[in-house]
């Protein structure tokens, strides 16, 4: 009788892991088609999984407890049906994978450590193609790169099994090919498919948690929250959760309360020469993460003009003169400026959804980075600023750039332009960074004494230097310089923008 894989079942959208609760079956017992074999449980309940097939257990490839990928194998089967394919989940077989007649399923390869799922970003092959050994077939996308996949056997592709920007789990099934080339079956697919049990099973250092032990409180969703936010399982293994289960929620009360701590260094020394190590702040973590995956995808183009002040200090010295509580800063000014050029600009209100799709929102949702003690950054963002008025927008600015230097970072996936203001720090110049989904990031440097030029006789002014950094995939140098100009005319017109 042929031996099949069961697999952990996709049960419902988004959910990545499930847990071992119990197995029902030892091997060599016999099992009957839709008969309850284990349990597993999500993040949204514990469930009997029932076999596909008609068989007899030969080998669980994990025990209780354990947590798996969704599509990891569990079980091999020897099957009572020996011309029946396996019916069962996608399997994280890579160099062993089904066979049934020489067609293969190949699937999405386990490619580093913690990784839970990838988009499908090209097929470079098309059915009834001929493909060699080695040879590249499709291209994929983690968290951490973008690598080309390449085929194990001489085959011709029979059927793509999923769709370009399809976001699958590790181990998904992703393409079946056909071929001569002897592929082994049964007892080769415990070995391979050990890895990703043992990657989801790794020891947290945790002080209730016994050697090998992981928290079994972590739904996946919390877990692709931590990631994103920077944080290793080592720290995710000691945050409280306020209910039975740790949630994103819990994640964020964590990162507020720990961010302006300082970490505990560790001394060392190396040939000689002694150092201290310590922790990296959660803050920080946070933004590297967002900046290495910038560094990954942006394709950075950067330009700048110099604007005339005179009209922003000239009505910041208004404000000043009529008394108050209003007393807007020339920052908060210049940010209407952006503001306002936006409105007309859909480009910067925009973001790439995959490598195709340009999704445009009727407002902006503007950020601003704000500098905490430490040289740590948190991003305010201003919502619908274009469709504020000047009033509202000052009095909204204050309050969420109040909210981030009380560390509440509000960078979110709709921010698709944001301001760097270096004007209290000296710095007339600087290449800004573009942190997706971002499109594009605005620099503004200190006020100085220029050269004006513009007309037959030249003078000196107050100016500030202004750049942009685009995102070249989607905004041409065309489009960011009208942008930049736009912003300039706002600028420099600010006192018809601005009415006291």
């Amino acid at each position: 009788m042929p031996h099949v894989s069961l697999n952990i079942p996709a049960i419902g959208e988004g959910l990545q892991e499930a847990r071992v609760v119990k197995l029902l079956k030892q091997p060599g017992d016999r099992v009957k088609r839709d008969e309850p074999i284990y349990q597993m449980e999500t993040d949204k309940a514990v469930m009997d999984v029932e076999s596909s097939h008609d068989g007899i257990v030969v080998q669980w490839l994990a025990k209780e407890d354990d947590v798996l990928a969704i599509g990891a194998p569990i079980l091999v089967l020897d099957s009572a049906e020996p011309g029946e394919a396996p019916v069962a989940t996608p399997t994280q077989v890579d160099e062993a994978p089904a066979v049934s007649d020489g067609a293969v399923a190949l699937q999405i390869p386990a490619i580093g450590e913690g990784l839970q799922e990838a988009r499908l970003v090209a097929k470079l092959k098309q059915v009834g193609e001929m493909v060699k050994r080695d040879e590249t077939i499709y291209q994929m996308e983690t968290d951490k790169a973008v690598m080309d996949v390449e085929c194990p056997y001489e085959a011709v592709i029979v059927e793509w099994l999923a769709e370009v920007d399809a976001v699958l789990p590790i181990g998904a099934d992703v393409v079946r090919i056909q071929t001569s080339d002897a592929v082994s079956t049964g007892a080769a697919a415990p070995a391979a498919a050990a890895a990703p049990a043992a990657q989801a099973s790794a020891p947290a250092t945790a002080p209730k948690l016994a050697p090998g032990e992981r928290r079994r409180d972590i739904p996946p969703r919390t877990r692709a929250y931590a990631k994103q936010k920077g944080i290793p399982e080592d720290e995710l293994a000691v945050i409280p959760a306020k209910g039975s289960k740790l949630m994103p929620e819990d994640i964020d009360a964590w990162v507020a309360g720990h961010s302006d701590e300082t970490p505990a260094a560790k001394k060392g020394d190396s040939g000689g020469r002694t150092y201290s190590e310590a922790p990296m702040a959660s803050r920080q973590r946070v933004l590297s993460s967002r900046l290495v995956r910038g560094n990954q995808v942006v394709v950075p183009g950067m330009m700048s003009v110099v604007c005339d002040w005179r009209g922003v200090e000239s009505l910041r010295a208004a404000y000043k003169a009529k008394g108050g509580d209003f007393q807007p800063s020339t920052f908060t000014m210049f940010a209407y400026a952006v503001a306002l050029a936006a409105k007309n600009h859909p480009i910067v209100r925009s973001t790439m959804i995959g490598d195709s799709t340009v999704r445009t929102y009727d407002h902006l949702q503007l950020g601003i980075a704000v500098a905490l003690p430490g040289d740590q950054l948190v991003v305010a963002v201003v919502e619908n600023s274009d469709a504020l008025d000047w009033e509202t927008f000052a009095f909204t600015t204050r309050e969420r750039i109040n909210l981030a230097r009380d560390g509440q970072d509000q960078a979110n996936e709709s921010v698709t332009l944001s301001i760097t203001n270096m004007q209290a720090y000296g710095i007339r110049d600087a290449m800004a960074v573009v942190v997706p989904p971002g499109v594009a990031t605005i620099f503004l440097g200190e006020a100085h004494n220029a050269l004006d030029q513009s007309g037959q006789d030249p003078k000196i002014i107050r100016a500030a230097n202004v750049g942009i950094t685009i995102d070249h995939r989607l905004i041409n140098g065309v489009g960011g310089a009208e942008f930049l100009n736009a912003i300039r005319a706002n600028v420099e017109g600010i006192q018809d923008l601005i009415k006291i």
